[in-house]
């Protein structure tokens, strides 16, 4: 009986996760970071957050090299750009702590090389050594710091700080007392995350949001230019999470009378203990199952 659990917890974590794979993967170009950054005005803003240094950039000298092609074998990173084509830039904005990221930063850093490379028309196999953009990466984490470091790397994270052959540092930026265009996004994200406490996943949250951080003077030029699009991103992710809710409870219900089903023909226990096991299943919806297979049989 045991392996019948089993199974069917194994069922339905492979369903839940092929399906939270698939809403990643549909909700990752329609987020209001990729919408925000995707104009050229907020990248400059953001690059000059990064190199207050840089006096002389321009939107021209930043070039957006985000990873979109489909067949990368699912690489969708939040952002990539080079500035001054000396920089490769890449930003990964998160709401979850998780050092997993470096990993991801790895695989991003690598095809967008790769892409680079077929770009500038640089074909590593020669004995001419190419040309490349040194690496920033960073990592935009939404939640509270804590005490969470401001720098996250490879070896430490994930060998116990031993010197290995191939390193990734990322620099971690939290909520700072700034007024910079990151720092607008975190309080952004923040106040939706308040505001999902307080209304749920409805529209009102979305509108207060949006209304809260205008009055606070976060991201007001981009929320009032593009506030029917932002509604409509926030809007679709509400949808597609609820799509993904009610995937995953029909699965677990599927899986449950499946298990039920089982134990039933094996007729070893009564209706009232099956329903112990699988309390998701009503006694009704017990009675009736056990009726379909006395037909059967």
């Amino acid at each position: 009986m045991s392996q019948i659990f089993r199974n069917r917890g194994v069922k339905v974590q492979d369903d839940t996760k092929q399906i939270e794979e698939v809403m990643a993967k549909r909700t990752a170009k329609n987020s209001v970071f990729l919408d925000l950054f995707q104009n050229k005005s907020y990248l400059l803003k953001l690059y000059k957050t990064l190199h207050p240094e840089d006096t002389t950039a321009t939107e021209d000298s930043l070039t957006d090299v985000t990873i979109t092609n489909v067949l990368t074998d699912n690489l969708y990173n939040d952002l990539g750009f080079i500035a001054n084509n000396k920089l490769m830039i890449l930003v990964e904005a998160q709401s979850t702590w998780t050092v997993n990221i470096l990993v991801r930063v790895l695989l991003y850093l690598a095809q967008s090389y790769h892409e680079y490379f077929q770009r500038t028309s640089q074909d590593y196999y020669k004995s001419r050594k190419v040309k490349m953009p040194k690496p920033e990466l960073y990592v935009i984490f939404t939640g509270n710091k804590g005490r969470k470091p401001d720098k996250i790397s490879l070896s430490k994270e994930f060998f116990e700080g031993v010197d290995i052959d191939i390193e990734v540092k990322a620099k971690v930026i939290y909520e700072s007392d700034t007024d910079d265009i990151i720092n607008q996004y975190i309080i952004f994200c923040k106040v939706f995350n308040e505001q999902t406490k307080q209304h749920g996943m409805t529209q009102k949250a979305v509108t207060e949001t949006i209304r809260i951080c205008k009055d606070r003077n976060v991201l007001r030029e981009y929320l009032a230019q593009r506030e029917k699009e932002v509604v409509t991103i926030m809007m679709s992710l509400f949808d597609e999470e609820q799509i993904m809710k009610s995937f995953i409870r029909s699965e677990r219900h599927d899986a449950d009378r499946e298990t039920a089903e089982r134990m039933i023909k094996d007729g070893e226990l009564s209706l009232e203990k099956i329903a112990r096991y699988v309390p998701a299943l009503s006694m009704e919806e017990l009675k009736e199952l056990e009726a379909e297979i006395m037909q059967l049989a």
